[in-house]
């Protein structure tokens, strides 16, 4: 991807979940190389700091990293954390939600949710509220360009639930083993695509210039998938050790594939094609039948509210 294919993002200021590895790591990379004020969210402030002094090692340009203490594990920290930098900021041009656990198995939480849909959904889901009207003032001046990325997964059509009404659909847990596990994080990162379609819905009702995409950023070699192909029974060390370095893309890649959601020229031409959209590492792609069905999308987003006006952040 050529440097003319993004914006120039001098003066804006991006919030990215996790970003001290993997794709979120190279997409902060590339967007601070554009000029942008970025923000890591993270809940290693040790790790944080080291990736943050590598990258200014290998250059940022103009732009610049901050770490966010973020525990996406804990949404009343989250909530918290979100509040505070709203207050902090004066605009958030771009938020992706980028970080997600994905190694079962999993368990509850004390809120009766399983901790992969807290972490890959819930906390998503309460970040994104909570600076939305951040957002919603920075999108006000007509030359802003504001976006919310949420990172799924190809994954996300291996499962096809009914329903999401009601908070067990947030409790739901496929099974202990590593292909049930894989479910179970599948489902989360459906969720990743009904929020965001659910989310551009009701910003394209109040006239708001936010683009909502949710992006599926290859197949890549993330610690993520290194450690899911290496729990599979018996094949695991295998395909850890040879299958994953041959079939599986570098951060590098991944990195751009958001970096494109997230500031590329062609979604800001094309927005009224990019509103809602799910891509497929570059390309607008028909997600699955369940992430396309309204009645789903709905659902999730009111129980997803209702779990967490119980939790009275």
């Amino acid at each position: 991807m050529a440097k003319s294919e993004l914006a120039d993002l001098h003066g804006k200021v991006v919030l990215i979940t996790g970003g001290n590895t993997g794709i979120g790591y190279s997409t902060i990379q590339i967007l601070a190389r554009r000029g942008a004020k970025v923000y890591m969210a993270t809940r290693d402030a040790t790790k944080a700091k080291a990736a943050i002094k590598k990258m200014e090692a290998e250059g940022l340009g103009e732009g610049s990293v901050h770490f966010l203490e973020l525990d996406l594990a804990d949404p009343r920290q989250v909530s918290q954390a979100a509040k505070q930098f709203a207050e902090s900021e004066e605009r958030l041009d771009i938020l992706i939600n980028n970080a997600a656990l994905g190694l079962g198995p999993f368990h509850l939480t004390d809120d009766g949710i399983t901790n992969v849909m807290v972490i890959n959904h819930v906390s998503p889901f309460i970040l994104t509220d909570t600076v939305l009207p951040l957002m919603k003032r920075t999108a006000a001046d007509t030359t802003s360009d504001v976006r919310i990325i949420n990172l799924s997964s190809s994954m996300h059509a291996q499962v096809k639930p009914t329903t999401f009404a009601g908070k067990e659909s947030l409790a739901k847990d496929y099974g202990p083993s590593a292909i049930k596990a894989m479910d179970t994080y599948s489902y989360t990162k459906l969720a990743s695509v009904l929020h965001a379609k659910a989310l551009q819905k009701r910003l394209d009702a109040e006239k708001s210039n936010i683009t909502c995409i949710s992006i599926h950023p290859g197949v890549v070699q993330t610690q993520t998938s290194t450690g899911v192909m290496g729990s599979v029974p018996f094949l695991g060390p295998f395909l850890k050790r040879v299958v994953v370095p041959l079939a599986f893309g570098s951060w590098d890649a991944g990195g751009k594939a958001v970096a494109f959601a997230a500031a590329s020229n062609d979604v800001a031409a094309r927005r009224s094609k990019y509103k809602g959209a799910y891509l497929s590492v570059s390309a607008i792609t028909e997600p699955s039948k369940q992430a396309q069905d309204p009645k789903l999308q709905e659902e999730l987003w009111e129980t997803t509210e209702k779990a967490v006006q119980e939790m009275q952040l």
